[in-house]
């Protein structure tokens, strides 16, 4: 493969526990409660936030938690791309 193609590859970040962390201060809920609607401690809660990715059963369950759609953040991330790659 050569180099250009292997740029086209490259994997797209999302900065996933970043962005929960954001929208759950955004919101106005603490930790404790957040830990407690998605079933873990308050110290795994605080792990998350340091992830660069997250298993996506969990993500449906704290968009849910959230009311917000995380796997738009990947979506948008991807649209981008591709109309970057299409210019």
């Amino acid at each position: 493969m050569n180099e250009r193609k292997a740029d086209k590859c490259k994997r797209t970040a999302v900065d996933i526990g970043s962005a929960i962390q954001e929208k759950l201060k955004e919101s106005k809920l603490s930790v404790v409660w957040f830990a407690e609607q998605i079933g873990c401690s308050r110290t795994n809660v605080y792990k998350m936030f340091g992830k660069q990715s997250i298993n996506t059963d969990d993500l449906m369950r704290i968009s849910e938690v959230l009311c917000f759609d995380f796997f738009k953040l990947y979506s948008n991330k991807l649209n981008v791309k591709k109309s970057r790659n299409n210019t």
